[in-house]
């Protein structure tokens, strides 16, 4: 078998050598990001989380909550920074943007 000639088992060791190759790390592919290991954004989950609970998991009552959580992770740099409405928010976005004219005509 070609496992017992030695070039073949010197290819493999060269292959498996882990010391020769040098690793380059790449970022996470869309979609995955970095655990918060340091629970920086803990509260804003902890607050999506419960708002998940209380409305049986229907996540559209929950968005806003999904918002701020988001945020926290991009500004802390646990994922990658993207506009809040290409993640889905804009109508929140917009609202919110347009609250503070609203507030000053009244």
């Amino acid at each position: 078998p070609a496992l017992r000639r030695p070039d073949v088992i010197a290819k493999m060791s060269t292959a498996m050598n882990f010391g020769g190759k040098r690793f380059s790390p790449q970022p996470p592919e869309r979609g995955s990001f970095p655990l918060d290991h340091m629970g920086e954004c803990k509260e804003f989950k902890e607050i999506f989380m419960s708002c998940l609970k209380e409305s049986k998991f229907d996540s559209s009552l929950c968005r806003e909550h999904s918002m701020d959580y988001l945020k926290c992770r991009m500004d802390r740099q646990l994922m990658t920074k993207e506009p809040l409405q290409k993640l889905g928010f804009k109508d929140l976005v917009d609202d919110k943007s347009a609250e503070p004219h609203q507030q000053t005509d009244t």
